[in-house]
């Protein structure tokens, strides 16, 4: 699903990740929702739909699930 929503475009926010035709960044939409907006709150205040929403969500959980974490021995 963010695979449509989400795209990451050098012309575009430096090529930060944003939601498509929105231009809204993915760590703005994290942000908002971290300071304790709603889903719909950030829908709402950004001009996207909630399903844009949920992608950025999806997104980040996708880029963390890939992260490694080595120990120093």
């Amino acid at each position: 699903m963010c695979e449509d929503k989400i795209v990451i475009d050098p012309e575009i926010r430096h090529g930060k990740p944003v939601i498509r035709g929105a231009r809204v960044p993915v760590d703005i939409i994290l942000g908002s929702i971290a300071g304790g907006m709603s889903i719909e709150e950030v829908a709402e205040e950004y001009g996207i739909k909630k399903e844009d929403v949920l992608a950025a969500i999806e997104y980040a959980a996708k880029l963390i699930s890939k992260e490694e974490i080595k120990t120093i021995a």
